[in-house]
């Protein structure tokens, strides 16, 4: 019966959330549910309350649904009435209403440089705050009846161009006050901004509120912010600790995540073969024949890509233009493919025109468009190069055999390329963004990801390659819970001795047989009966094969370490107490209040950094103490409008302070998106980091005489800087050794050990 509530508890906070379509995550219907926060429904004297403190704006007909635009003619009429008699604020915790009890200075928020002051209408005060400094519970900002909440205008100067909602956002970030109420009367929009990540927002409409179909979501707003939710219930239960447990929630969906992208892989493997059967095996039959494993990466960079695209779009980094939405965006895209599937279930697989968009968005976002309705600057960079991976395209590379990225692409110079896109079915591509987009039946907001999160979606696929199969194939689960399939050749398995089947089956996939599951499979005379066995034995994994794959088809191979250890992924509360722990000492020895000259003077590298986990929460530290610095000494840079200087904090350090290297191009590639992301460099191109984080090996044991030959036999190269090289190598190592023996912050244990750097 408990399981029975909370499903009907989760599935009824599901449905009012949908209904409201939000922006980015600011409550999640589970952690809601695992509150016991029951939506309830409103009594009609509260319905009739509710009505009372609103009007209409126009001459709608009673009893008649109203459409979006007369939904807006609807409006609350005296806002903080309606704060203290519906919503049930107490007047004398509620501050800005009367002269009596004024806005405090501290929630007044000066912006010198763009000649304007933040600053809410209202202030609800906690009667118990943990904080006596910050006792704020929400701000509340009333704009004028019928104000567009998310038009760019200039405000009270021509210097800021921003939304009432960008403004908004930025006065609960500056003051810290995460959670406000926004207004225009004809809505009522709940905003979320944490300071240092994003924000989200959930809008509710005053006038579908005021209709039957709209009795839920007006109960949701009474629920969420009336006095029990924030004032009265339990600690657990009430809204400060709903908003910041859904951050926390999301942040676990990672793991699903991985295996949901591990799936599409799949998928996007079976599409391409489709494509490529399509033209004769022409398609792929150079890159199969020469660089197979090319294809691997080719998909899982159409992988990165999509989850870039997902999270630019959620951020609003990308246009948010109908013109974007209908024929570019990737949202946009799977509404259609959604609808279609709906319409057309049966021939999706027959439909084309999906990978044709994806390829045009591709495109548009590496090379950049003036266009007015889809203005972008050029982004550049690896990932979206159209030369890297020409078979994409169907075409072959500009460049021709040459390094890519050398020659103008041709996108860039005029379409120098005539190709006929690959038949990638919309079937295909339909599954692709319903792995990436849906969560165990809810929408998945990429704007509530962390940039780690994004790096685990590729680190997922580390260790894969690709294969032909060698004969009638199905995909195995793993042993592992994130473990990977592994691929089985079914005529193999069969060509064994009946008896040593079993014994083959475990060694080629970790999975250990019962006697009875093992009697199917030695008893088997065609691969049909193999098929049979495994199926009754729950061991084959649909997601991946859902029918067995013919001899020649292209497959996903692990390698025996992914397949049994799972997904590389390094999370947050990992990162964030070992970064910690290593700035430690590197920040004090800088003095009790360094500078931010001194700050941004720091190096850190990481020799193996992967998707560039450590040094994202590197650049998250260290721009906090950037900001601290830039306060005590000033000197701080000015703030672009859209930003706030945390933001601008973050990508300072990413570019005069951190550094990294891979081995893995690809992941080299990734860590310097994960940054671009970190720091939401909005108008630079992804090469902004490309002197900082490059691909190499770094354990490559050089002696003295090979630097300073500038080559690996030192007796290749004439040593013309031999003396200079020497010098700073040997400074290097007084300098490491006198740090060594002489630094406060070593460990007397260590010092002990008397270690010279020097050699």
């Amino acid at each position: 019966m408990t399981d029975y509530l909370h499903e009907k508890t989760l599935a009824d906070h599901r449905a009012w959330l949908g209904t409201l379509a939000p922006e980015g995550l600011v409550v999640s219907p589970a952690v809601l549910a695992d509150a016991q926060v029951v939506l309830g429904t409103l009594d009609p004297e509260r319905q009739r309350l509710f009505t009372s403190h609103t009007a209409r704006r126009g001459d709608v007909p009673e009893g008649r649904e109203l459409t979006p635009e007369q939904a807006d003619k609807c409006f609350v009429v005296d806002i903080p009435r309606f704060l203290t008699d519906f919503l049930g604020w107490p007047a004398d915790l509620l501050l800005g209403v009367s002269p009596a009890h004024p806005i405090p200075d501290s929630l007044r928020i000066p912006l010198p440089e763009l000649h304007e002051e933040l600053v809410p209408t209202y202030a609800l005060r906690d009667p118990k705050p943990k904080n006596a400094d910050r006792p704020w519970l929400i701000l509340v900002k009333v704009l004028p009846v019928g104000t567009d909440l998310d038009k760019e205008t200039t405000g009270d100067s021509a210097a800021w161009t921003a939304s009432p909602t960008r403004r908004f956002e930025r006065l609960l970030r500056e003051t810290g006050v995460p959670i406000g109420l926004l207004t225009a009367g004809t809505s009522l929009r709940l905003v979320y901004a944490p300071r240092g990540e994003s924000a989200g927002v959930l809008t509710f409409p005053v006038g579908f509120m005021r209709e039957v179909a709209g009795r839920r979501v007006l109960a949701a707003l009474s629920m969420l912010l009336g006095p029990y939710s924030l004032l009265s219930g339990p600690t657990a239960a009430r809204l400060p600790t709903l908003l910041a447990k859904s951050r926390d929630f999301q942040a676990t969906v990672s793991t699903a995540l991985a295996q949901q992208v591990i799936d599409a892989a799949f998928e996007l493997v079976r599409g391409f073969q489709s494509a490529n059967e399509k033209t004769g095996g022409t398609l792929l039959a150079d890159v199969l024949a020469t660089r197979p494993n090319e294809v691997y990466e080719g998909l899982l960079t159409v992988l990165m890509r999509l989850v870039f695209t997902l999270y630019a779009e959620d951020r609003g980094l990308l246009p948010s233009s109908s013109l974007y939405q209908q024929h570019y965006g990737v949202h946009g895209l799977f509404e259609r493919l959604r609808g279609d599937a709906a319409k057309h279930p049966d021939t999706m697989d027959l439909r084309y025109g999906g990978w044709a968009q994806l390829v045009a968005l591709f495109r548009l976002i590496y090379s950049g468009s003036t266009h007015p309705d889809v203005k972008l600057p050029p982004r550049s960079g690896y990932l979206f190069d159209p030369d890297r991976f020409p078979w994409l395209e169907g075409g072959v590379a500009a460049t021709h055999g040459g390094r890519a990225g050398v020659d103008p692409p041709a996108s860039a110079a005029g379409g120098g390329r005539h190709q006929k896109v690959p038949a990638v079915p919309d079937g295909t591509l339909h599954r692709v963004l319903e792995k990436l987009l849906v969560l165990e039946g809810e929408r998945l907001s990429y704007r509530t990801l962390d940039v780690e999160q994004i790096g685990s979606v590729y680190e997922v696929m580390m260790g894969f390659g690709l294969g032909l199969a060698d004969g009638t194939s199905i995909a195995i689960k793993p042993k592992k819970k994130h473990g990977a399939p592994v691929p089985v050749n079914l005529e193999s398995l069969l060509a064994q001795k009946p008896a040593d089947r079993a014994k083959a089956f475990e060694a080629e996939t970790d999975h250990k047989l019962t006697p009875k599951q093992s009697a199917p499979l030695k008893d088997a005379t065609t691969t049909d009966d193999l098929l049979a066995a495994l199926e009754a034995a729950k061991r084959i994994a649909r997601s991946a094969t859902p029918q067995p794959l013919a001899a020649g088809a292209m497959l996903l191979v692990p390698s025996d370490e992914r397949r049994r250890s799972g997904s590389n992924y390094t999370p947050r509360k990992l990162t964030e107490p070992i970064v910690r722990k290593t700035l430690e000492p590197i920040l004090a020895n800088l003095g009790e209040k360094p500078t931010p000259a001194q700050l941004l003077d720091l190096k850190i590298c990481d020799p193996a950094m992967g998707s560039g986990a450590f040094l994202v929460e590197a650049c998250r530290q260290l721009a906090e103490h950037l900001v601290v610095a830039w306060q005590r000494h000033g000197g701080m840079p000015p703030v672009p409008p859209d930003e706030d200087e945390l933001l601008l904090a973050k990508r300072l350090v990413a570019q005069k302070c951190l550094y990294g290297v891979d081995k893995n191009p690809m992941a080299a590639d990734l860590a310097k998106l994960s940054l671009w992301l970190a720091t939401l460099a909005k108008d630079h191109p992804f090469t902004f980091l490309d002197h900082s984080l490059r691909s190499g090996d770094s354990l490559v044991g050089l002696t003295r005489k090979q630097i300073s030959s500038l080559h690996w036999e030192e007796t290749k190269q004439l040593p013309l800087v031999a003396d200079k090289l020497a010098k700073d190598i040997r400074r290097a190592g007084e300098s490491r050794t006198a740090i060594l023996n002489g630094g406060d912050f070593l460990t007397p244990e260590f010092k002990q050990q008397k270690l010279s750097l020097a050699d």
